[in-house]
């Protein structure tokens, strides 16, 4: 029987303020930023790796791919090594090594050296993502935790925002590896900050660690994202997906009955007994699977119906990232948080999110104002819920647990955000096929197969319907999923003061005895 992680811990204690928190954050953060941006700086690059490494299309997904799979599969297990170890260390070892593969795929002469340091920057990045969030709860007071943590996730949002614009920017002046060595100076610069300024902090209890959980959630993990990444282009129904999920499937299944099993597990399942976590969770999934699902359509609709390049693209989604940036760096976001409650906001980002998809699919065919409109819309939707939400989770969990917390917080952004390009990508694709007038399984094959301009216009109107189709399908869900949460966290906050009551009953009753 697994004795749950409240019962192991000791109270939490006062938490005190570290003098010099909001630099040690400004520097951690722009840590975090540089992980971020290559999740998506790579893309840009694709004609420039194909023309000069000679990559083949399948050399260029694993480019892609080994990134982000490394660091989705190694989120929890990165969490829970800086728990038992130190969170300094890991986010010392997470810099040097995120350092060491930039400054190889830099330098590197081919494909295989490019994967392999790819992967060695997923590693990196995984203990950066957990780390920087669990310092963040270390060095800030409860008080100050919604206006830190909105801080940290919107530079999560300008990172992939401003990817593309970083990585179109350095391709026009430099060649392809400057991309990669530019994160040099800033990692530099973090470790020197982190050696200095950033103090030690661990799980006082040192649970003894769960190398078998380690490996189950890694490979459990690494083969889920693996699936959904890989199901728009090889197929859902594809031997390759197939086989990936099934894994996933089975591997995760054991992950979750080895944990329920061990006196010491990574992941302690009593979590999920608690209404607050479980409401942050389901909202967390939701929000990501909404913003991921949303901007992965609105890039597509942008370049292949509206006719702009790349760059002008990206910089016409940028709206979403800078509404993020400034009502959290303003503080506007946790403070209303702070006045509305954890509920009501998560509710009210998730509705304002729900609304500007609903404006993108309905109003971007009168122009770039209704898209405007939708992306300001989730903007302030995503500043408002995205922290709530992370708090929720991060102080549903003691604090000797902050890193396996923001493993949890990071894991289920990837996973919304790969279920949001999925499942939405999927209404699109059947959409599309169902109302195109040529046989063609994507829109540049459908153009290319259409006779005469009315055709092409008939092509291109099925698409902005599957669009639009997509988009109202997200916004649903988002919708549903911030009911769902509220609730959820409503209730929570209930049961919580019904157990503060009783309690106090209690002590009143015991000194009338006495």
């Amino acid at each position: 029987m697994t004795t749950s992680s409240q019962d192991r811990m000791p109270a939490r204690p006062t938490a005190r303020a570290h003098p010099q928190r909001w630099l040690i954050l400004g520097v951690i953060s722009l840590a975090q930023l540089t992980v971020v941006l290559d999740n998506t700086v790579l893309n840009v690059a694709i004609p420039s790796l194909t023309d000069e490494l000679g990559a083949a299309p399948s050399d260029i997904q694993w480019m892609i791919n080994a990134y982000s799979l490394v660091q989705s599969g190694l989120l929890l297990t990165a969490g829970s090594a800086a728990d038992r170890y130190g969170r300094k260390k890991m986010l010392t070892a997470g810099l040097a090594l995120f350092g060491l593969g930039s400054l190889v795929a830099g330098l590197a002469q081919t494909t295989g050296q490019l994967i392999a340091a790819r992967a060695g920057m997923g590693v990196g990045g995984a203990l950066l993502l957990t780390t920087t969030l669990a310092v963040v709860m270390q060095i800030f007071t409860p008080d100050e935790h919604p206006k830190a943590i909105g801080i940290w996730s919107a530079v999560s949002a300008l990172g992939f925002a401003c990817g593309p614009l970083l990585g179109g920017f350095m391709l026009e002046h430099f060649w392809w590896g400057a991309i990669f060595l530019i994160n040099l100076p800033v990692v530099a610069l973090g470790l020197v900050a982190v050696v200095t300024l950033v103090p030690e902090s661990k799980n006082p209890r040192g649970d003894r660690p769960d190398l078998l959980g380690a490996l189950l959630s890694t490979i459990g993990m690494a083969c889920l994202v693996y699936a959904i990444i890989s199901g728009p282009g090889e197929g859902w129904t594809s031997a390759e997906v197939l086989v990936a999920a099934g894994v996933a499937v089975v591997v995760l299944a054991l992950f979750t009955y080895w944990e329920s099993r061990i006196p010491y597990p990574m992941l302690d399942l009593h979590f999920f007994r608690d209404r607050r976590f479980t409401g942050a969770v389901a909202g967390a999934v939701l929000i990501t699977f909404g913003m991921g699902g949303a901007l992965f359509l609105l890039t597509q609709h942008l370049q292949f119906v509206l006719g702009y390049g790349p760059l002008e693209a990206g910089l016409r989604t940028a709206p979403l990232a800078l509404t993020v940036v400034l009502l959290n760096f303003s503080g506007l976001s946790a403070k209303w948080l702070a006045r509305l409650g954890t509920p009501r906001a998560v509710l009210l980002g998730m509705v304002l999110m729900s609304a500007g998809l609903v404006a993108i699919a309905t109003l971007t065919g009168q122009g770039y104002a209704g898209t405007l409109l939708g992306l300001l819309l989730i903007g302030a939707g995503c500043a408002v819920a995205n922290p709530a939400m992370a708090h929720a989770i991060m102080s549903a969990i003691p604090p000797a647990k902050a890193g396996i917390g923001a493993g949890i917080n990071g894991t289920l952004a990837e996973f919304g955000n790969g279920l949001g390009v999925a499942v939405l990508g999927a209404v699109l694709n059947s959409r599309f096929a169902a109302l195109t007038p040529v046989a063609a399984v994507s829109l540049p094959a459908a153009l290319a197969s259409a006779q005469g301009e009315e055709e092409r216009r008939r092509v291109i109107d099925a698409f902005s319907s599957g669009v639009e189709s997509s988009q109202l399908v997200g916004a649903v869900a988002v919708l549903l999923g911030g009911a769902t949460a509220a609730a959820l966290l409503r209730r929570a906050e209930r049961a919580e003061k019904a157990e503060r009551g009783e309690r106090e009953e209690e002590g009143e009753a015991e000194k009338v005895v006495g």
